[in-house]
Parts: C-alpha cells; sequence; structure tokens
C-alpha cells in the first residue's frame, strides 16, 4: 500500500509486517487504560466503528504505523495470520486516516530486502515517532502488558495458585513466591523485580488491592469509557475479563479467580481468591464489558 501524507511519499510502498485492532472492544493497553485513552494516544478521535493499525516498513527501512478506517478488512487478515493461512493486507487509501512515524509495539520480523528498521527522520511540525515500552522500567504500559499476558497465559499462571488458596476460607496472604525465570512475564512485568504474591482477600490483603477492587465495584454503579472493561472467549463457556483503572490492572475469568497488578507494586501479580464476593463482582463487570463482534 501507499504512504498517505506528506511524510510518507505517495509512490513509496509501505511493507506490512503486521497489524492490530484499535476498537472499543480490542486496543493496544500499551496505549491506555481503555479505548478513549488509546485514541488520544495516537491523537484519534474514538469514534464507535474503530480503526485498523497497519505496522511496516518503507522502502528505505523506516518504521511507520498507518492507521486505517476498514476496520473489517484488518480483522479478516488477522485471523487469516492466526490461523497460518497467507492474506495480503492492502488497505485502499482511501480509507487511510493517517500515517505516524514509528511503532508502539516491539516486533521481531523485518521486511526482507530494505534496511534494518530505523525511525524516519523527524520534521519540525511532525510527531515524535511511536516506541515500544521500555521494559526496564514499571509503569502503567508495562502493568498493562503484564496483565494481557496472564490473560494470555492463564493456565501457567493458575497453577501457581493452589485451590485451597483460590477457594478456601483463608483470608491472609499467602506468602512470596518467585515469578519463574522463564515465565509469562519474564523480562517484562519483572522488570522492577520482585516476586509474585498471593492473596485471598479480606482484612490481610494489600492496601493497593482492596483500593481495585472498590475501583472495580464502583464500575458497576458508574460505568467507565468504553474499553476499560472487556470480555472475551474463555473455555467451558466462561469469559475471561480485563479491566483497568488508575494504577492497576486486573486480569479474571469469571469461573475462577483475579489477578491483580499495581503500579506501586513493580513486577508483583497479585492472586484474589473467589470467596463470596469476587464471583458477583466479576459477573456484574462482564455485564459491562464490550466484546469482539
Amino acid at each position: 500500500m501507499a504512504g498517505t501524507d506528506d511524510r510518507v511519499a505517495d509512490d513509496d510502498a509501505l511493507f506490512v509486517l503486521t497489524a492490530v485492532l484499535l476498537t472499543p472492544a480490542q486496543f493496544p493497553s500499551v496505549l491506555g487504560d481503555d479505548y478513549v485513552a488509546a485514541c488520544a494516544t495516537l491523537e484519534l478521535e474514538p469514534y464507535a466503528e474503530g480503526y485498523g493499525l497497519v505496522l511496516g516498513q518503507d522502502s528505505g527501512g523506516a518504521r511507520w504505523t498507518v492507521v486505517v478506517e476498514d476496520v473489517s478488512l484488518v480483522a479478516v487478515a488477522i485471523a487469516s495470520w492466526d490461523c497460518g493461512m497467507e492474506y495480503d493486507l492492502s488497505p485502499d487509501d482511501r480509507s487511510v486516516v493517517c500515517a505516524l512515524p514509528g511503532w508502539p509495539l516491539a516486533l521481531s520480523v523485518a521486511a526482507p530486502g530494505v534496511p534494518e528498521p530505523h525511525d524516519p527522520s523527524p520534521t519540525p511540525d511532525g510527531p515524535a515517532p511511536l516506541t515500544p515500552p521500555d521494559t526496564e522500567v514499571w509503569g502503567p504500559p508495562q502493568r498493562r502488558l503484564g496483565a494481557d499476558e496472564i490473560a494470555l497465559q492463564w493456565a501457567a499462571w493458575r497453577e501457581q495458585v493452589d485451590d485451597e488458596t483460590a477457594f478456601g476460607s483463608s483470608a491472609e496472604p499467602t506468602g512470596d513466591g518467585e515469578v519463574p525465570a522463564d515465565g509469562p512475564l519474564a523480562g517484562e512485568a519483572r522488570a522492577g523485580g520482585g516476586g509474585s504474591r498471593a492473596e485471598a482477600g479480606g482484612p490481610g490483603q494489600h492496601a493497593g488491592v482492596r483500593k481495585a477492587l472498590e475501583a472495580a465495584r464502583a464500575y458497576v454503579g458508574s460505568p467507565p469509557p468504553p474499553g476499560r472493561i472487556r470480555s472475551a472467549f474463555a473455555p467451558d463457556g466462561a469469559r475471561t475479563l480485563r479491566a483497568d483503572g488508575p494504577g492497576w490492572s486486573l486480569v479474571a475469568r469469571t469461573d475462577d479467580i483475579a489477578f491483580i497488578l499495581l503500579d506501586e507494586e513493580p513486577g508483583e501479580i497479585m492472586p484474589v481468591g473467589r470467596g463470596p464476593e469476587l464471583p458477583g463482582l466479576l459477573k456484574s463487570l462482564d455485564g459491562l464489558a464490550v466484546r469482539p463482534a
């Protein structure tokens, strides 16, 4: 496809490497706690239909993120790639909203036959290049990435919490346990150091976890911006929930427990047992969540 603004020549091909959706139900969490915030990061209007983000390189090797309105086309491409099928993603120029320098996500691939990926040369009035979050520090983007990874690798993290903690009556923390060096969050959520702390809920619960759960409960009475709560398919009729707020992220299965990550606790992953209140909270959040079409 061709570039579409004065920073990407009209006759300069973009070699597409990957694409992601930017919709209320699915968006790169590194960009914000919700869909509106993610759009604001890219200076886009938060239209309900959403956008597709096409990541690629120009013939000189420069990184570009092209924003397109044809969400369906991008969704079909992503689904095809996920199934191991080839798909030539070539959005019509009329659907292109803008081309932004850089990539918001880290990619391990590059276009063949062009120079190594690099940011385009800056222009006086142009935006700063998009860059992936630094995995050597801990902050909101890394916290949200960590929660995404737990949702993706739920079974691996769930195995670290025994059923007595998850379903028992104990309200006391179970102590510290080391995150495996090769675990799902190695190099990302552990950037700040520290192990995972299991919390079953109740009086012995971490103060930050209590605040996060209170904030999540508040969403039930005052729904947050679109995308702040998202629901996705899970086995056995359950749903995987993702919820975020200032300083915290929650990932849970509606038929199981929850994990909470906090800005104030770098690298800590805190399980919350079901107890008497969590099932109802998860059910209520799922009722508010935005779901993929």
